[in-house]
C-alpha cells in the first residue's frame, strides 16, 4: 500500500465526488477528503486505506477556494446531515449540475447537454419538513445524547438546533431534549404536516415545501409536451402528483401499496373536488401489467416516484413491453435513477428528452431529477391504433 493510516498528506482536489468527498490523488491514488473543494489545496491526515483508494480527515486548508463561506451551523463537520455548507450556494448548484452530468453520461451515456441547470431553492436554510433525530447514551460523559449520526463514525452527535429544518422542528427538538428518551437507541422523527393535505403519520410526502411548486411545475410541463391523454401515477403515495395534474389530463390512475395512504389519497382528491381520477391499493408489480387493457399505451404517460432504491427490475421489464408513449421519473437518488434509465432506454426503447434536476436538499449531497422518456419514435405505434375508451 502506498499509505498508511495516519499519514499526513499535502492534496491538491481536482473534483468532487458524488456523496460529496473531494478527490485528491497521490502518485494516481486516490484519496477522499470531506469538506473541501474544487482547486484548493489542503492538509489531510489518512483515517482509512483501502486497496484502490484512502480517506483522510481535513486537517487544513492551505489554499481555499474563492467559493469558500464559513458554515453558519456550529455542528457542520461533525453532524452527517450536511456536506456542502462550506460552499456558497450558487457552486453548490453547479456542483451538483456537474456531478449529475458526469454520472449519467457515465452510467447511460447521456449527453451533458440533456441536463439542465439545477433549479435552486428560494430557502437554502429552515426548509425541511421532517427530520429523524436519534438518541444514544454517551458513556464518557454519562449523559443521553439527542441528535443525528456523525459523518465519520456511528455515534450520535449531541445537537440543540438543525439549521437546514424548519422553526417549528427545531421547537420540537426543544421539546424532545427537555423530555428525553428513556434510553439510547431510540428513533424520533419530528415533522410538520403540509396544510390541506390529508397525510398519515409514517406516510411520504416532499419534504421541502419552498421548491415543491417548482416540482410540480417541471413534471407538468413534461407531461404536456408529451401530449397524454391518461397519467399512470406510480407510486403515489396520498396522491400529490395525480391531484395536482388532474387538470392535465382527461383521466388519471394513482397506485400505491400502502392502503392508508390511498385512503388519504381519495380524500386528498374528494377535497379539491377532483373527479377525473382514482386510487388503487396494490404494489406496482401486481397492478402495472393489467393496466393496458384500460390505458392504451400511445396516449399514456407513465409517472415514476419510486423509494430512493428505484424500481423492481419487473416494472422496468413490463414498461419496455408496454412502451407507454411517455414515462417521467421523479427521483432523489439520482445513481438508482440512471441506472434505471439506462434499462428503460435500452435498444432504444424509449429516449432521454430530457433531465431536470432540482435544489430539493440544500447543503447536502442529495439532489431531486425529473427525467423526460418517450417512446423510440422507431417503436411507437401510429395514432390509429389508439383504443376507444
Amino acid at each position: 500500500m502506498p499509505l498508511q493510516i495516519g499519514d499526513r498528506l499535502d492534496l491538491t482536489i481536482d473534483d468532487i465526488a458524488f456523496g460529496g468527498e473531494g478527490v485528491g490523488r497521490v502518485n494516481d491514488f486516490v484519496v477522499f477528503v470531506p469538506f473541501v473543494l474544487v482547486g484548493e489545496v489542503v492538509e489531510a491526515e489518512v483515517v482509512e486505506v483501502k486497496k484502490h483508494f484512502a480517506r483522510a480527515s481535513l486537517l487544513r486548508v492551505a489554499k481555499p477556494s474563492p467559493h469558500r463561506v464559513e458554515p453558519i451551523c456550529r455542528y457542520f463537520g461533525q453532524c452527517g446531515g450536511c456536506q456542502y455548507q462550506h460552499i456558497e450556494y450558487p457552486a453548490q448548484l453547479e456542483l451538483k449540475r456537474k456531478q449529475i452530468a458526469d454520472l449519467f453520461e457515465r452510467v447511460g451515456k447521456v449527453p451533458a447537454g440533456r441536463v439542465a441547470e439545477v433549479i435552486p431553492c428560494p430557502q437554502p436554510f429552515g426548509y425541511r419538513n421532517r427530520i429523524m433525530v436519534r438518541s444514544q447514551w454517551n458513556k464518557p460523559e454519562q449523559k443521553l445524547n439527542i441528535g443525528f449520526v456523525r459523518w465519520d463514525c456511528g455515534l450520535v452527535e449531541d445537537i440543540e438546533e438543525c439549521r437546514i429544518a424548519e422553526p417549528a422542528l427545531n421547537e420540537q427538538l426543544r421539546q424532545v431534549r427537555a423530555h428525553p428518551p428513556p434510553k439510547g437507541g431510540i428513533k424520533v422523527v419530528l415533522r410538520t404536516l403540509p396544510e390541506n393535505w390529508d397525510v398519515p403519520p409514517d406516510s411520504f410526502f416532499q419534504n421541502n415545501l419552498f421548491l415543491l411548486p417548482k416540482l410540480v411545475e417541471t413534471v407538468r410541463e413534461f407531461l404536456s409536451a408529451g401530449g397524454s391523454r391518461h397519467l399512470v401515477d406510480l407510486y403515489c403515495g396520498v396522491g400529490f402528483f395525480g391531484i395536482e395534474l388532474a387538470e392535465t389530463v382527461e383521466s388519471f390512475l394513482g397506485v400505491e401499496y400502502d392502503r392508508r395512504a390511498i385512503q388519504s389519497a381519495r380524500r386528498n382528491a374528494a377535497a379539491r373536488h377532483i373527479g377525473n381520477g382514482e386510487f388503487v391499493a396494490g404494489t406496482v408489480e401486481e397492478v402495472l401489467s393489467a393496466l393496458w387493457q384500460r390505458f392504451a399505451p400511445p396516449t399514456t404517460t407513465v409517472l415514476l416516484d419510486p423509494p430512493r432504491k428505484g424500481c423492481l427490475p419487473q416494472t422496468l421489464k413490463t414498461l419496455r413491453e408496454a412502451r407507454p408513449a411517455q414515462v417521467i421519473y421523479v427521483s432523489c437518488h439520482p445513481a438508482t435513477m440512471a441506472r434505471d434509465l439506462n434499462i428503460l432506454c435500452g435498444d432504444g426503447v424509449f429516449e432521454l428528452a430530457r433531465v431536470q434536476p432540482l435544489d430539493m436538499f440544500p447543503q447536502t449531497q442529495h439532489v431531486e431529477c425529473v427525467a423526460d422518456l418517450r417512446v423510440g419514435e422507431k417503436l411507437a405505434k401510429p395514432p390509429n391504433m389508439d383504443s376507444t375508451e
